[in-house]
């Protein structure tokens, strides 16, 4: 996996052309996080491709969630040793509403570049291939 499809996977960029973004821009923080673009602006793909494509994106999820349950966990051990399971599951709830749009993207992002490939040489304007050049 190339540097600029983990930096289009972090951007929730297209990933075949790493272009055009997946969701709606500037809405990360509001209500509308999880409304897609139902295509991409520079070069066509479509990112759903199929009905319930992405159901393995919760799979995904589960696994950045699970990650961050272990690391707040592991911090909440670190800064306070003699923890109730009250604080516990208190700063695990938090911490999940605090990152629920950033995975839900990502996790989208993730799933659905496993599937699509990037492709500059369709896109003569890509960064990509400016690099091998």
């Amino acid at each position: 996996m190339s540097l600029s499809t983990l930096k289009s996977i972090y951007q929730c960029k297209c990933p075949r052309c790493h272009q055009g973004d997946m969701f709606l821009r500037g809405k990360l923080l509001s209500s509308k996080f999880s409304v897609m673009n139902k295509c991409c602006a520079h070069c066509g793909q479509a990112f759903e491709p199929e009905p319930g494509y992405y159901f393995g994106a919760m799979f995904v999820s589960y696994a950045i969630n699970t990650a961050l349950f272990i690391t707040a966990w592991l911090a909440l051990s670190i800064v306070h040793p003699d923890y109730s399971l009250t604080l516990l599951l208190a700063i695990l709830g938090i911490t999940v509403l605090i990152f629920v749009p950033f995975i839900y993207r990502i996790s989208r992002a993730i799933w659905i570049s496993i599937f699509i490939k990037h492709s500059s040489e369709d896109f003569p304007d890509s960064p990509d291939r400016a690099v091998r050049k």
